[in-house]
């Protein structure tokens, strides 16, 4: 009976251990499925090559939730996903797919994601998780993303006039109201864990 007991003792934390790291992966995989979904939310704009989308949405919310290391694995493999050719991202106005659309004008936004995700989630996990180090931890990691994707585009037209017109004016509004609602929804969710 003793011996019973203690070889279960001994087998729960190795059953503990695969059970969290499955746990884990799942969060990851369903974290970088979500990031696709929201890339469907997407409103072409005809002046450029880049859509308006909950793309960005997506990936805040991931970093804020997930944190710096789980949030940089979820959008590592959303680009993995991509870059074989699984229908993540957003439509490309331009009719490209995989790593074309990776390396096309949109790919500076794509290849910054997770730093993007891990930017947000290093920022938001250091001290209280508040709605204010949420929104500056979303803000900071949405001016990587923009100076990311405007940089990208400036390489495609030699202009950074002509970059920030196609890939910064028209989607600050957005923006801000992404960074909000990522950095509430973040914010309940870790005071709700936390009471």
């Amino acid at each position: 009976m003793v011996k019973t007991t203690i070889q279960t003792l001994n087998a729960k934390p190795e059953r503990i251990f695969v059970s969290a790291g499955m746990r884990q992966i799942a969060v990851v995989v369903g974290a970088s499925l979500f990031v696709a979904l929201c890339a469907r939310i997407t409103i072409p704009l005809p002046f450029t090559p880049v859509p308006l989308t909950a793309q960005n949405f997506g990936v805040l919310l991931v970093g804020l939730m997930l944190g710096s290391k789980r949030g940089f694995a979820a959008l590592a493999l959303y680009l993995a996903e991509g870059a074989v050719g699984l229908p993540v991202f957003s439509p490309s106005a331009l009719g490209l797919s995989g790593i074309a659309q990776i390396l096309g004008p949109t790919g500076g936004y794509l290849l910054a994601y997770p730093f993007v995700a891990a930017l947000a989630g290093f920022i938001f996990e250091r001290g209280v998780r508040s709605f204010m180090r949420a929104v500056i931890g979303g803000s900071l990691a949405e001016i990587l993303l923009f100076a990311s994707g405007v940089t990208w585009l400036y390489v495609f037209t030699h202009s950074l006039a002509k970059a920030a017109y196609l890939g910064l004016y028209w989607f600050l509004f957005a923006e801000v109201i992404k960074v909000m609602m990522a950095a509430g929804i973040a914010a309940r969710w870790h005071n709700r864990r936390r009471a």
